[in-house]
């Protein structure tokens, strides 16, 4: 089964970004992905196929054969690695079992320099016979992903980072709240949760102005029930759904980038309840 006919929605949305960004109209995906869920080898295609088509020299169509297409296919790109206990460790790295603090060092030094490519790292684990696994707390350690924050926080625009595992809450919060996350699941439909936000949030875009801070403090209420990040997540979560139904109104692929602004500025300790009136005020015209 081809990767489009498994995950029709994502698959569109991220060829839809991509083509905004190479036609210079802003990139609606974030530099930092990550893909949870139980099908760990759809999220490694899925992962290669974003690097791919923001590499392409061709017509990137899904058979294209341009140098660049073909390398990447044959895993030979120079600009497109994948990071494991296994992939890509410098000379002197005799680490085995985790991605090592060596590797986050080698990505860093490897930035310094300007590329011609985009550079896409994708990170996941892999078994001895070289199966896609996904990343863990004992494979990928906090003290390796506390290292990577600066560069995944403050990278230039032609970067990506790319997460794969099977629980999102393997990975520490601070990959995550810098990250946008999307389920690859293996079911045949894309599944996006948001029954906490439902009654307050739905079809959001109707709201009247003034009644934007009333919906604010609902909002900063529920997020009492869970956590603030976790309920922005419903509301990206709501609007991917609706995106889904409605794939060509770009408003719901702004809006979903205002979301995760608010995630980042609740992770630096902004006050929530103000996080979510300025993210009401974005989003209810």
């Amino acid at each position: 089964m081809l990767l489009s006919d498994k995950y029709p929605f994502l698959t569109n949305y991220f060829e839809k970004g991509i083509n905004n960004k190479l036609n210079n109209k802003g990139i609606p995906i974030a530099h930092s992905l990550l893909f949870w869920g139980r099908d760990l080898e759809s999220q490694y295609i899925m992962a290669k196929e974003i690097a791919r088509l923001l590499n392409c020299t061709g017509d990137h169509s899904d058979n294209c054969q341009c140098l660049n297409c073909r390398w990447i296919r044959e895993n030979q790109h120079p600009a497109v690695l994948t990071i494991s206990r296994l992939d890509n460790k410098p000379a002197d790295d005799d680490t085995k079992t985790v991605i090592s603090i060596k590797q986050s060092e080698m990505i860093k030094n490897s930035l310094m320099t300007t590329s011609e490519f985009y550079r896409v790292f994708i990170f996941c684990d892999k078994d001895d016979e070289g199966n896609i696994k996904g990343l863990n707390p004992q494979n990928f350690q906090e003290e390796t992903a506390n290292s990577m924050l600066k560069i995944i926080e403050e990278p230039n625009d032609r970067i990506m980072f790319i997460f794969l595992t099977s629980n999102k809450e393997d990975i520490i919060s601070t990959i995550i709240s810098r990250s946008q996350c999307f389920n690859i699941s293996g079911g045949e439909r894309d599944n996006f949760n948001f029954e906490l936000i439902k009654n307050t949030f739905e079809n959001y875009w109707n709201f009247e102005r003034q009644d934007t801070f009333d919906i604010a403090q609902n909002l900063f209420e529920l997020s009492k029930e869970t956590t603030p990040t976790k309920l922005l997540e419903e509301i990206q979560n709501y609007m991917l759904a609706t995106l889904k139904s409605n794939p060509n109104n770009t408003m719901f692929i702004e809006h979903i980038k205002e979301v995760e602004t608010a995630k980042k500025q609740i992770e630096l300790g902004m006050n929530t309840q103000n996080v979510f009136e300025n993210l009401c005020l974005k989003l209810i015209k």
